[in-house]
């Protein structure tokens, strides 16, 4: 991600703050409706799964800045959702479903530009989440170092 990118995406996600439990009723009504199998992988209780996706979400995008304080926080997120039974294919599925939430949320201020630097922040976020949920040991260190 550039700089520039960054600066998008924490901006952007700020005014969707906001209206956080609209834009998880979005993104779960849009997520089910291009995946309707995941809909099984959730508790009765979307509006709850819904404020912890926003925390979650909130919580990483202020700390782009200084990733490194997340970044385990996001592979052990992967761990957990390799046990869920989520495969690479639903990373997909979400990353839609974020997408046209944003462009919901943001209207006119969702540009090709702001969409860019989303797209440039959830693959480095799901390709961390899938290294969590592919690697063999629970360990992050150990994987972080394999990366190189």
């Amino acid at each position: 991600m550039t700089p520039q990118q960054l600066e998008l995406v924490q901006v952007s996600w700020e005014k969707v703050v906001p209206i956080a439990k609209q834009a998880a009723g979005l993104f779960y009504g849009r997520l089910f409706e291009i995946n309707p199998a995941l809909k099984s992988m959730f508790s009765d209780d979307i509006e709850e799964q819904g404020k912890k996706l926003m925390q979650i979400l909130t919580t990483v995008v202020r700390s782009l800045k200084q990733f490194d304080k997340v970044e385990m926080a996001v592979w052990q997120l992967g761990r957990r959702h390799e046990v869920y039974g989520v495969k690479k294919s639903d990373f997909d599925s979400v990353a839609s479903a974020l997408l046209w939430t944003l462009q919901q949320g943001l209207q006119h201020e969702y540009t090709a530009e702001v969409e860019e630097a989303w797209v440039a922040a959830y693959t480095v976020l799901a390709g961390i989440m899938q290294g969590g949920a592919d690697y063999p040991y629970a360990n992050f260190d150990k994987w972080k170092a394999e990366q190189g």
